[in-house]
């Protein structure tokens, strides 16, 4: 059986845990409101008045004026996110994280050792409890998927057990939006087809779901029934580091997208200078409102972990992507990592990238003590003037 434990309002609620004056108040995590800056996470206070990850901090502060802005301390939102990964690993070494918040828990083979896999999920979600002051929503299915599904439908401190006898039972009342790849516009879709619940998919023909979505609606059809093949993968030694963020809601703005390029830039090369690598390789993914997903990268001169060379070179890569439609989840990454002792030097632009090092070193040195929102960069005040949102890392790495 497989666990899928999501925190609750992670960034938020770790806000509110640090400190007490937070608690019972709508807390938003991101930029300022006074800009253009865009919502990282909401507690669920701020969630009662319909505000949500993405949505611009200025129509936050609209529909609650009184919610309270808190830019995002991601060092500190990754060290909680250590102490809970060594909690799962208490119980099972078969963890997969998703992101700083999320994993899956393959805990078939535990359960001679800590019961069954419901009790597994129990003392998991507890542990996590007593040890972090923090709240998270378990799910425990025969897959991932299902357990996916489960663990977000009764948040927050939610506990849902999918029995291996009752996936249909538990699947096909749900709406077709709980499927993985179904955003607004494969619903519309959907709608269309008078398709409105995964029962509904389930039964329709498959060969008529071919036609109109080709191997895309293939693959949601057998999820309509429940199946899905993916085993638990145990984080391995990383051939890339990257950060990406998927959007609830789809967007168009080429300024916002710019915006988000930067802030994950920024946030992959604080990653690669903590573990002393360089990469030669920068790729941008990025995933459409129709589920179609594009992976286009550069290459450098030289291995890189200098912020501005990083950030510079994902510009470059997105101002060549043309969008035909919205995108719902935008990502940059580095691979190809290389021992910087060993790199072949520029003759020309080695004395400005000694320049741009000794302000990387500088500024981890001054984030690790204040945080990581305590400095921000010249490039990145003017992406803050253009909807400069701050991202929540889903820390893939493969």
């Amino acid at each position: 059986m497989i666990l899928h434990v999501d925190m609750d309002a992670f960034y938020a609620s770790i806000e509110q845990r640090d400190d007490p004056r937070l608690r019972g108040r709508p807390v938003v995590v991101g930029g300022s409101a006074n800009g253009r800056g865009v919502v990282c996470a909401a507690s669920y206070e701020a969630r009662k008045f319909g505000i949500h990850s993405a949505m611009p901090a200025a129509r936050a502060r609209r529909l609650c004026p009184r919610a309270v802005f808190i830019p995002p301390r991601m060092e500190q939102y990754a060290n909680v996110s250590s102490e809970i990964r060594d909690i799962f690993h208490q119980f099972t070494p078969l963890v997969e994280p998703l992101s700083l918040d999320e994993a899956f828990l393959d805990v078939t083979g535990s359960e001679t050792l800590f019961g069954s896999s419901v009790e597994i999920g129990r003392r998991v979600q507890e542990t996590i409890r007593k040890e972090t002051k923090l709240a998270a929503s378990v799910g425990v299915a025969p897959n991932k998927f299902l357990a996916k599904i489960a663990s977000d439908l009764e948040k927050p401190q939610g506990f849902v057990v999918v029995e291996p006898n009752n996936i249909h039972g538990f699947l096909h009342p749900l709406p077709i939006s709980r499927l993985w790849g179904v955003g607004r516009v494969t619903e519309q879709a959907f709608q269309r087809l008078g398709v409105r619940t995964i029962g509904d998919l389930s039964r329709y023909p498959l060969k008529a779901l071919q036609e109109q979505f080709g191997q895309h609606g293939e693959h949601l059809h057998q999820l309509a029934l429940g199946i899905d093949l993916r085993h638990v993968e145990p984080a391995r030694k990383a051939k890339s580091i990257s950060h990406e963020t998927t959007f609830p809601h789809d967007i168009q703005d080429p300024e916002i997208l710019r915006a988000w390029t930067i802030e994950l830039a920024d946030q992959v090369s604080w990653r690669l200078r903590q573990q002393e690598i360089e990469g030669r390789t920068i790729h941008v993914k990025m995933r459409f409102a129709n589920f179609d997903t594009i992976t286009r990268s550069q290459q450098t001169v030289t291995p890189t972990n200098v912020t501005s060379e990083i950030q510079r070179i994902g510009l470059e890569i997105l101002s060549r992507i043309e969008l035909k439609q919205p995108v719902r989840l935008l990502g940059l990454g580095v691979s190809s990592f290389d021992d910087s002792s060993q790199r072949q030097k520029s003759l020309f632009d080695e004395e400005d990238r000694a320049n741009q090092q000794r302000v990387d070193a500088a500024a981890d040195q001054i984030r690790k003590k204040y945080g990581h929102q305590s400095l921000t960069r010249g490039s990145n005040i003017l992406h803050q003037a253009q909807h400069r949102p701050s991202p929540r890392p889903p820390e893939n790495e493969s």
